[in-house]
């Protein structure tokens, strides 16, 4: 009996002890202790090697998970409150210090709407956070912002004036020229917030990528990256006056300067900011140009009504060009009786100007002055070029027509040098479009094969030795078939 009474008590004492250490093990706490960073705040995108910068670092220990814990860098919203949804920043990399601490390298989201108010801290898969983690400062809200922009924009079309009607308004706002190129300008990330300045003082209130202004100033803006703005670039400043009656001030700028160098493309005119608008150019109307900008290449006097709502008011430029005036006597197309010859003459103004005269787009050779003397048949062509200054090209073409009596006669020579045709050049009646041109060369290669032949073979050079090449031609038209053969003579 006492036996039994004895194992009862140590069966008894066994069950005491697993559920005492049971108790023990589903009271005990898993915990995450966050260290202070290494920042005051995050200021991301800025370029540090040639790349946005976005790394970032979070350092904890932890005790009494199971072993498939894992751990993020959970993100507040930018007041600060953590959401039901967790916004997590990405993982770069996971560092196992040791069993109890681990470092996650970090990247903020790059549409991230930036906040002076934003809070982090260690989220697990099991349900346990830490606290917020504090700043090299020991304060657990601070700045974050990734900068998608860190260049330098415009506004007002970079005019540096604008102008509306004393009592009402008007709208400056940051230009976005090529909204296709993201990169171009900070409007193409609507994340995006503003800083407006009128007067070097901040407009309150005002954070949108446009201001509406209705009292005269200088005005200019910045990107709103709050605490991480120290560096950031800002517009241009625009100057804002307001006018009365029918006496607003209108300006009109040319983006190549004034005179202006037209080698390059156009030169784009734009007027003062208003609401609508009407070009001139001497005086006449410009048909369908009512915008603020007008791409030109030609000189003139430029004038612009520009209606301001309620008033309204004119500008001008006496638009100068740094390029040349040219001009040829000699018509689109002119007619030659065989043995004629006519004078061409090209009359520029330009500086230190070259002259290249081509004859069915082959560069006449020695034909280098402003003055030609035409021969043969054929499409003219005369380039000017100016070497000095603004440096630009002028062309002029003409054709020459050429009977030459009823000649049926095809040369069957060609002499490449001492003579001002080296070409092989066929009666008029066999240059059309209906008639075929095949050549052959003495080993059986087809050296042209055409329609319409204009008389310009051989375009480029050939390699005569010692003996003088021979060639074979055929011509099918209406004009009936030839057959015969050409001796090529150096």
């Amino acid at each position: 009996m006492m036996k039994k009474t004895t194992l009862s008590l140590i069966k008894s004492l066994l069950f005491l002890g697993v559920f005492l250490i049971t108790v023990y093990q589903s009271n005990a706490q898993a915990t995450i202790s966050a260290s202070k960073s290494d920042f005051v705040n995050i200021c991301a995108g800025d370029i540090v090697n040639g790349k946005p910068f976005n790394e970032y670092y979070a350092n904890f220990t932890y005790s009494d998970f199971a072993a498939d814990v894992t751990f993020d860098v959970e993100i507040s919203d930018e007041n600060g409150v953590f959401l039901a949804t967790p916004l997590l920043a990405t993982k770069l990399e996971v560092t196992n210090v040791s069993a109890t601490q681990q470092r996650i390298k970090f990247a903020i989201p790059v549409d991230l709407k930036g906040s002076d108010s934003y809070s982090l801290r260690i989220r697990s898969n099991k349900g346990v956070n830490s606290q917020r983690i504090r700043n090299l400062l020991n304060i657990d809200s601070f700045s974050v912002y990734y900068k998608n922009y860190v260049d330098s924009f415009s506004i007002n079309n970079q005019g540096a004036t604008a102008s509306f009607c004393s009592g009402g308004s008007m709208t400056l706002s940051i230009d976005n020229p090529t909204p296709a190129i993201t990169e171009s300008s900070p409007v193409n990330y609507p994340n995006l917030k503003y800083i407006w300045y009128k007067d070097e003082v901040v407009v309150s209130g005002q954070s949108a990528a446009s201001l509406t202004v209705n009292t005269p100033g200088s005005y200019y803006a910045k990107i709103d990256y709050g605490k991480c703005s120290e560096n950031n670039w800002s517009s241009n400043r625009v100057t804002v006056t307001s006018s009365s009656g029918s006496g607003a001030s209108v300006s009109i700028s040319s983006s190549l300067g004034n005179p202006f160098c037209a080698n390059g493309g156009n030169t784009i005119l734009t007027a003062t900011s208003g609401n609508s608008y009407i070009w001139k150019k001497d005086g006449v109307v410009i048909s369908g140009v009512t915008s603020r900008t007008y791409a030109t290449s030609e000189a003139g006097v430029y004038t612009v009504d520009v209606n301001f709502g309620g008033c309204s008011g004119s500008g001008s430029i006496n638009l100068i060009s740094n390029s040349f005036e040219a001009s040829i006597d000699a018509p689109e197309e002119f007619k030659l009786e065989e043995g004629e010859t006519r004078s061409v003459t090209v009359t520029d103004d330009a500086s230190s100007p070259t002259y290249e005269w081509y004859r069915n787009n082959n560069v006449i050779a020695g034909a280098t002055t402003d003055t030609y003397l035409v021969s043969f048949a054929g499409t003219y062509k005369v380039k000017i070029s100016q070497a000095g200054g603004c440096i630009s090209t002028k062309e002029f073409s003409f054709k020459v027509q050429g009977d030459f009596g009823s000649s049926s006669v095809i040369p069957n020579i060609i002499k490449l040098s001492g003579d001002s045709n080296p070409y092989w050049n066929i009666p008029e009646i066999y240059k059309n479009e209906s008639t075929k041109v095949i050549i052959i060369s003495s080993n059986g290669e087809k050296v042209l094969d055409v329609v319409n032949y204009q008389g310009d073979w051989p375009q480029t050079g050939l390699d005569i030795k010692n003996v003088n090449p021979v060639y074979y031609y055929v011509i099918k038209g209406d004009a009936g078939e030839k057959k015969g053969s050409i001796t090529v003579l150096k």
